[in-house]
């Protein structure tokens, strides 16, 4: 594998999407990590305990700010945390190259939809749709699914749940994101652990890189308008999605 300055490099990168987008950065960490010689599963689940002190830092500035919804945060995980565990416990039945080309495809569908602009009767309705307590859980689990199968902190699912189903703004999407992503990597990094999927030289290394730039991202973040910040994220989305999925399809 690479040395490690390689891994705190990429963990800087990661840390400042995730402080920016509130996003958990797994989606370029994976075929990063495989580029630099980690390999299969392990390159798919190592950044995964990187996530937790990434978006603990990443939301101080949000929630400073009061960009996070702890209602909504904390709906989210009840139905998010017990199916992150069963996608983890799912993960290795499905394979890791099947794995990765699956979040490009997702990614580049999401970034698509990001893109559009959410009109005022969309807001007043997904504020209406994020008091329906079982449909944020039933929804939040489904994210979670895909987080334990994809060893990801959930934040590329996260945010334009929060943004297109449930009224938030950008900027509250990827605050309340934040804090959903720092619970939810605790229970699918136990999990992965559990089954031998994370190298820890590896994980500890992204996060040394990754914590110190997502605080400076993420408070940057509060000074830049929601509608710059949400079309910067669906573009984000559809580039680095393309490139998952071609980087897989090809190498």
């Amino acid at each position: 594998m690479a040395p490690w300055p390689a891994f705190v490099a990429l963990g800087a990168v990661l840390g400042a999407l995730s402080g920016l987008f509130g996003v958990g950065g797994s989606s370029l960490a994976t075929p990063a990590l495989s580029l630099l010689g980690v390999p299969g599963l392990m390159a798919v689940a190592s950044p995964l305990p990187a996530t937790l002190p990434t978006a603990l830092t990443a939301a101080w500035p949000y929630l400073r700010q009061r960009n996070i919804r702890p209602r909504a945060a904390l709906w989210s995980l009840l139905g998010a945390v017990p199916a992150a565990v069963i996608g983890a416990m799912l993960a290795h039945l499905v394979g890791g190259d099947a794995l990765l080309i699956a979040s490009g495809v997702v990614l580049v569908v999401v970034g698509i939809r990001v893109l559009r602009p959410v009109s005022d009767r969309a807001h007043r309705v997904g504020e209406a749709r994020r008091k329906n307590r079982p449909t944020l859980v039933a929804v939040s689990a489904g994210v979670g699914l895909f987080t334990g199968l994809l060893a990801n902190g959930g934040g590329f699912l996260l945010v334009p749940m929060f943004l297109l189903l449930f009224g938030l703004t950008m900027t509250q999407a990827s605050g309340t994101s934040l804090a959903v992503v720092a619970v939810l990597a605790i229970p699918a990094t136990a999990a992965h652990w559990a089954l031998g999927h994370i190298d820890w030289s590896v994980a500890a290394a992204v996060a040394l890189g990754a914590a110190p730039t997502s605080a400076v991202t993420a408070t940057w973040a509060q000074r830049v308008t929601a509608t710059r910040l949400q079309a910067a994220f669906g573009w984000f989305l559809i580039v680095s999605g393309a490139a998952f999925t071609l980087y897989r399809l090809v190498i």
